[in-house]
């Protein structure tokens, strides 16, 4: 279980100012002269991110300004609980905002403060120095803070955490551990159960690793309320397969399972604000290894839905495994299907690292993600699926290839793909995202991340509480 780096108290909690720079001349102008000569001595203006240590007059920390620029900055706190000094500190007061901002405020700088925390040490000798702690503010939502932070912090871990030991079976003890956790059904089927239970499309990705390939199916609510399937993409390493990748494509490839961790953390903050909902995980986890009975470029593969796929490229073998989880979640008919799946290089080409491409035949569905996404500082961007590109993953022996032809639009045909593999009418939505920082941000520091959770959420609350 994690810890966030926040009480209920404190008695010598240190007081932090929060300022923009039109505010800060007329806090100044009523502090001591001596302060006001410290300000502007140091330098700050109140700058989105500046802190300014102020020491009482027997040398111990008094105060910290904390500049928010021109306005509210959501992540202006996701620094400061490992850059501060050891020690406890609570928000005293927000100058120059408009008060009926401060509550929101409160609860965003409380978050980015418990996502910038965060560190990845398990393989370290010594561990980091323990982050700063933050009092609880009287005015915000912390239910909001800890649902969000405990997600994220649980994507994070699953991702960062290397190959070796985070394969399909580990993937799958964190699903039951989470499922024990809550008290959801969990269930597996491993190995040729898959081919007994008509898998046939994970067995064949996955048959080649020495840790057999399963599906992670986690069940929790009540029976008879609406039913929201979560499916993500448990790829734990992609060598790319017998299409092998080059080295340095191969190097973080341990976050191709980035969608199976970002639909746990998303199913964690559902079962943990218990939302009135039946809701269903489905997570194909293998591993796309390289030996002598690993499925071959022009091979067919067999689906649960029947849709056959010929293999162009074995390196698009996210795709395949999910189509056999889309399949199974279609047949209870569900009112919404999500996936999440780190499955092309162009939609990252197209977006960048940060925005997650969103894919639906639901107009009324992807606009409420999208305006759920701007009012949670958790942005994505629409891309068609475009009919006329079906032609581009069309197969001469089969009924769709997993590649095609053509390195065309490759974000827009994957996610065609998978529509083969989606009743009509299931509203349902794709999304190919990251699942990585690239760099160290406030409150998103390198490693692993958690994209889309927050809008999600907030999608899924809406629709079914």
């Amino acid at each position: 279980m994690f810890s966030l780096p926040i009480v209920a108290a404190h008695p010598d909690a240190i007081p932090l100012t929060l300022v923009t720079k039109a505010g800060l001349d007329a806090w100044s102008n009523d502090q001591a002269d001596a302060l006001r000569a410290w300000i502007g001595a140091t330098g700050f203006l109140g700058g989105s991110g500046e802190t300014c240590l102020i020491a009482s007059a027997d040398g111990t920390l008094a105060r910290v300004l904390v500049g928010l620029g021109d306005g509210l900055d959501h992540w202006v706190c996701g620094r400061l609980a490992c850059g501060l000094p050891e020690g406890t500190y609570w928000l005293d007061e927000m100058v120059g905002l408009e008060k009926s901002a401060e509550n929101q405020a409160a609860t965003w700088l409380v978050l980015s403060w418990c996502l910038g925390a965060y560190r990845f040490d398990r393989y370290k000798t010594a561990t980091s120095d323990a982050p700063a702690i933050l009092v609880w503010p009287d005015d915000v939502d912390r239910a909001y803070v800890e649902g969000a932070a405990y997600a994220a912090l649980l994507t994070r871990d699953l991702i960062n955490t290397p190959a070796e030991d985070m394969g399909p079976d580990a993937l799958a003890l964190a699903a039951e551990t989470l499922a024990v956790a809550h008290g959801a059904d969990f269930k597996a089927i491993v190995g040729d159960e898959l081919l007994s239970e008509n898998f046939p499309a994970i067995h064949a990705v996955g048959r080649a690793a020495s840790k057999a390939p399963r599906l992670i199916d986690l069940v929790w609510g009540d029976a008879d309320a609406p039913k929201v399937t979560l499916v993500g993409k448990g790829v734990c390493f992609d060598s790319g397969g017998l299409d092998i990748k080059s080295s340095s494509g191969m190097r973080f490839m341990k976050k191709d399972m980035g969608g199976s961790a970002t639909v746990l953390g998303l199913a964690d903050w559902i079962m943990r604000a218990g939302l009135p909902v039946r809701l269903r995980v489905l997570v194909p986890a293998v591993e796309n290894a390289i030996a002598g009975n690993a499925f071959r470029p022009g091979d067919v593969v067999a689906t649960r839905k029947g849709p056959t796929i010929e293999v162009g490229n074995t390196d698009a073998e996210g795709r395949v495994v999910l189509s056999d989880a889309l399949a199974l979640a279609c047949e209870e008919s569900p009112d919404l299907v999500i996936d999440c799946a780190t499955l092309t290089g162009a939609a990252r080409v197209a977006l960048g690292p940060e925005l997650p491409a969103l894919f639906s035949p639901d107009d009324g569905l992807a606009e409420d993600i999208l305006e759920a996404g701007l009012m949670n500082n958790d942005p994505m961007w629409r891309l068609p699926l475009w009919a006329g590109y079906q032609r581009l993953i069309a197969s001469k022996i089969a009924d769709v290839s997993n590649s095609g032809e053509s390195g065309l639009a490759g974000a827009i045909t994957a996610a065609l793909f998978l529509k083969t593999f989606v009743d009509d009418g299931i509203p349902w939505v794709h999304l190919d995202l990251f699942g990585w920082n690239p760099d160290d941000k406030p409150g998103r520091p390198v490693g692993g991340e958690a994209y889309a959770q927050r809008a999600l959420f907030e999608v899924i609350r809406k629709r079914f509480a």
